[in-house]
């Protein structure tokens, strides 16, 4: 069988600059005592948390539920039949030197189109494969670190292009496909490792997410054992492959929970079926997800009687970058919330990075969020495990923590209490806040682009 994943049929079974401070930033053991401070220095936007050059235009899009792979991304007729099946996002290989099937159904149009039926996209780069792993006739990653690593730095830049001239925004998820390989070879390990690095720190460069798909047992394993290592870029998010019918996303065998803990997860749990869905039937793999996807751009219309203005950030105060003439078309990437206005306080974000009130746009709704849009996010790596805060200050109460390497998915940025270097909290998705110290964004004394202010 031509499926790609099946070469991972069997695997299914298978110095000193920041201080953390005891309102902040949590031992293995819990809170530090009041007052107290520990010199250690997590390196900001550096390995394993590098940091992510979103462009003005970005987001992130997040996905949690069911969704299934297949070898070929399946006809547009396929998805709609399958509209009364439990998924809502599928797998589609968009590229790699190992990729298996034609793609002849993957362009932007179809992009486009199944974006619209609100499905979510999980794309899939299946490229150089491991030197003591994969298929024979693979073609394999290096055994040296150096030339690993450049390696997955032009994987990743393939992997930009590929997802671009499908309609995918910046900010979209790519996950690499790196097959099963033996876990007692030393270089093969180091070459992986290094080729991951690459590809996940040129992604971070490019402005996009990175995912890598493994095995749990033949290569994933290894890949936590260097989560905190400082000579590897640590991917975004991990989706595992383990063919045991359960679609936990916790309990994963030596992996900490703690590791890639927030929407960061994904697992393949069951191997090549059949379902049937709408009188159609098709060959799958089924994965749960609860992680980073495609980021793309969903068309409306302006519906304002007047020029439409649009500004630089989600609210009147802001001032006007350009305009649209009713009726133009606008190519919408995420909504987030703003100054009200009419009936609604929720601003489009167009994919140059402007904002319009969604009063004036042809969304389903003119007074809340419309799906399948996502809520604008700028998720960025924590560098050590940090207090959510219910306010921009460490006054305010605790309400959780992020673990060290979670992802913060900042919503916006405000000024707060002092921390390190910095006075800077970011608001997350959840509406708490996290000092901006302790997070991978661009700057560490400032704010950070493209993320509005709160």
């Amino acid at each position: 069988m031509s499926h790609p994943h099946h070469g991972l049929r069997l695997r299914g079974n298978g110095g000193i600059r920041r201080i953390r401070r005891s309102f902040l930033v949590f031992t293995a053991a819990g809170v530090l005592s009041a007052g107290s401070a520990l010199t250690f220095a997590p390196p900001a936007a550096a390995e394993p948390a590098t940091s992510v050059a979103y462009a003005a235009g970005a987001s992130a899009t997040r996905y949690s539920g069911l969704a299934f792979d297949t070898c070929t991304a399946p006809p547009l007729s396929a998805i709609q039949a399958w509209g009364a099946s439990p998924y809502r996002a599928v797998g589609v290989y968009i590229g790699g030197i190992t990729r298996t099937c034609a793609q002849p159904q993957l362009t932007a149009s179809w992009v486009s189109s199944v974006s619209a039926l609100k499905w979510r996209l999980l794309p899939i780069y299946k490229g150089l494969q491991p030197p003591c792993g994969g298929r024979p006739t693979d073609a394999k990653i290096s055994r040296a670190a150096t030339t690993a690593k450049g390696q997955g730095t032009a994987a990743a830049g393939d992997a930009v292009a590929k997802g671009k001239a499908l309609g995918m925004q910046p900010g979209s998820a790519f996950y690499n496909d790196i097959e099963a390989y033996s876990q007692t070879d030393a270089t093969c390990r180091t070459g992986v490792l290094a080729f991951l690095s690459g590809w996940t720190k040129e992604l971070h460069r490019l402005g996009y997410v990175s995912g890598v798909y493994m095995n749990l047992n033949l290569g994933a394993q290894q890949l936590s054992d260097v989560y905190t290592s400082t000579s590897y870029a640590r991917p975004d998010a991990l989706w595992i492959a383990r063919f045991d019918s359960v679609d936990s996303l916790k309990g994963w065998t030596n992996i900490a929970d703690s590791k890639w803990a927030v929407h960061q997860r994904a697992k393949q749990f069951k191997g090549d079926h059949d379902e049937t869905y709408g009188g159609v039937t098709l060959n799958i793999d089924t994965d749960r997800l609860d992680a980073p996807v495609a980021t793309v751009a969903y068309t409306y219309t302006a519906t304002s009687a007047t020029t439409l203005n649009a500004r630089t950030g989600p609210s009147t105060s802001y001032p006007v970058a350009k305009t649209y003439a009713p009726n133009s078309a606008v190519k919408v990437a995420c909504q987030a919330p703003g100054s009200a206005v009419g009936t609604t306080a929720i601003w489009d974000k167009l994919t140059d990075g402007t904002y319009v009130t969604d009063y004036y746009v042809s969304t389903p709704s003119n007074t809340t969020y419309s799906a399948p849009l996502p809520r604008c996010t700028y998720p960025y790596q924590t560098s050590a495990t940090v207090a959510e805060h219910t306010g921009p200050g460490t006054s305010s109460s605790i309400g959780g923590t992020s673990p060290n390497g979670a992802l913060a998915w900042v919503v916006c940025q405000k000024s707060g209490s002092a921390v390190g270097t910095t006075k800077i909290w970011d608001r997350l998705d959840n509406t708490r806040y996290v000092t901006d110290y302790y997070v991978a964004t661009p700057s560490n004394t400032t704010y950070s682009k493209p993320a509005p202010r709160c």
